[in-house]
């Protein structure tokens, strides 16, 4: 456990260290920031009410699952699998006394913190801006588990980019399979409706379910049991494959 624990803290410093989350994280504040602007402008200029109380982090939530979310994920993922395979520095990773599976697992749970980190911090810019735009509180409760179920699929879809990360033979094809992968995806749902539930990337919005005034709990109990069986599959898939590499 202390050799994770090590390996883990490892990962976050690595991470860090290379800026990218910085600059992800600062993109997602210019986009609150904008949007507030332009939310107040309608609100106060035209007399055009866009969002209620909670509905402007609720907004916001739901345009950047589906943009800047996943590209902060693929990034992250891609340094941490494919660009240390690029540039041979998993080798000095490897030389420390963690196993290749502590390895693996600390950099899954190290991007999981940071996109759970990245959702938290948005979630208190996006309420602070709702505050200031609507002039009272809006309804936490209910933005704390709408961005606490926004982390499920993503962290899914961050588990899909390390199973490709780790096949692929550098970050340029990494990074740009994983978009084709995400984009199929979404297409398919929308193709195939049939199939649609049990394509992740369908559930991206699944936390809508808590936010209407009926909660269908047996929904969102089958979502969350697809979500956990495909992160339970791809971890193992992930894990073997990584044992395997040739590096």
């Amino acid at each position: 456990m202390e050799l994770l624990k090590a390996a883990y803290k490892n990962e976050i410093m690595k991470i860090l260290n290379r800026k990218k989350p910085v600059i992800l994280m600062a993109l997602s504040v210019v986009f609150v920031l904008g949007a507030m602007s332009g939310v107040y402008l309608l609100n106060s200029f035209s007399g055009i009410r866009v969002t209620g109380s909670s509905e402007f982090s609720i907004m916001v939530l739901s345009i950047l699952i589906y943009s800047l979310f996943p590209l902060f994920t693929i990034f992250i993922c891609v340094d941490m699998f494919a660009g240390e395979f690029a540039d041979q520095t998993i080798k000095i990773t490897l030389t420390s006394p963690a196993s290749r599976l502590k390895v693996f697992l600390s950099k899954i749970l190290a991007a999981a913190t940071l996109i759970l980190g990245n959702l938290y911090f948005v979630m208190i810019i996006s309420a602070i801006s709702s505050a200031i735009i609507n002039r009272n509180f809006p309804n936490l409760l209910r933005i704390f588990a709408s961005y606490t179920m926004a982390f499920m699929p993503i962290f899914v879809f961050a588990l899909v980019i390390a199973l490709i990360s780790i096949i692929s033979k550098g970050t340029t094809s990494a990074f740009m399979i994983s978009i084709f992968i995400f984009l199929l995806l979404n297409g398919l749902s929308l193709v195939f409706p049939n199939i649609r539930s049990f394509l992740f990337t369908s559930n991206f919005d699944w936390y809508r379910l808590v936010l209407g005034s009926y909660i269908n709990f047996s929904k969102i109990l089958r979502v969350l049991l697809i979500l956990l069986g495909y992160s339970i599959m791809l971890t193992a898939g992930g894990c073997y494959l990584f044992e395997r590499k040739d590096i």
